[in-house]
């Protein structure tokens, strides 16, 4: 099966599990203080198995089944729901996603939005679709005009960095339309990839959460970097499960523009 069929397919059932647990799943708090539902465990399990059987030698990284290593070198990322707290909460948006790597780079991969019917995916050459129709970033040249997404969460035990991030978030809103935040990647992310938002920023994050976002915004002709406008780096990526990533994610002329704001105004680089 190719990978768009592979997404396409999988994704869809996916949503419908979401959508039968939203509302009424049961959640607990993890160790890192993030939430987990029953939802989680029943599309990572359905996730993880439509991986193993229908590419039964690549790798896997799942957030709740942690790593499951074939020696490949294609390792399928996966995050059953992206933006649990809102799912948790009875709050619709969320996400799920999956991402493909070949080694270090992304090949394809894919997310839904459950509530509002929305599946994008993407492979390395062929482009980005949502709901079938090709989608390309914002040719919008003035991040004055734009809408911008940035993920904000406080950092445990360093109430100082949230204090500067604070700083860091003034700046940029004094530089774009108005700010936005849904606290799920495949709803701000995809709203970049189809050119609603300029760019999405977000120092908080795992490469679950990197994987198919970077795909889904370079096929649809945007930047996804760090934070700071670094390269992603998924080299070893089935020991970097613990590893914080951050994203700056945009179209090209508007990433040039925040990587601006951040380099003036940021304390860490």
């Amino acid at each position: 099966m190719d990978y768009l069929t592979f997404l396409e397919t999988e994704l869809k059932k996916a949503a419908e599990t979401a959508g039968d647990y939203f509302g009424k799943a049961k959640s607990s708090i993890k160790a890192d203080r993030s939430v987990l539902t029953e939802a989680d465990l029943a599309i990572s399990k359905h996730l993880v198995a439509a991986v193993q059987k229908t590419y039964p030698n690549y790798n896997i990284i799942d957030e709740e089944a942690g790593v499951i290593d074939k020696g490949s070198q294609y390792t399928w990322v996966i995050d059953s729901i992206d933006g649990t707290s809102n799912f948790a909460a009875g709050v619709p948006t969320y996400g799920i996603m999956m991402g493909l790597l070949k080694d270090e780079t992304p090949i394809a991969g894919g997310f839904v939005v459950p509530p509002t019917n929305e599946l994008y995916v993407a492979e390395k050459g062929r482009g980005t679709t949502l709901n079938g129709n090709r989608i390309f970033v914002t040719q919008e040249s003035e991040l004055r005009n734009c809408l911008v997404a940035y993920h904000v969460q406080k950092k445990q035990d360093d109430d100082e960095f949230t204090r500067n991030e604070a700083k860091i978030i003034g700046e940029v809103v004094l530089e774009i339309r108005e700010l936005r935040s849904s606290g799920s990647e495949p709803i701000d992310v995809g709203y970049v990839a189809c050119g609603k938002y300029g760019a999405r920023l977000n120092q908080y994050g795992k490469i679950w959460d990197c994987v198919a976002p970077q795909i889904i915004v370079e096929e649809a002709g945007g930047i996804f970097t760090d934070f700071w406008g670094k390269p992603q780096d998924y080299s070893d990526a089935l020991n970097k499960t613990k590893l914080n990533y951050t994203v700056c994610a945009a179209a090209p002329q508007l990433h040039k523009q925040l990587q601006a704001i951040i380099h003036k105004n940021s304390v860490i680089s």
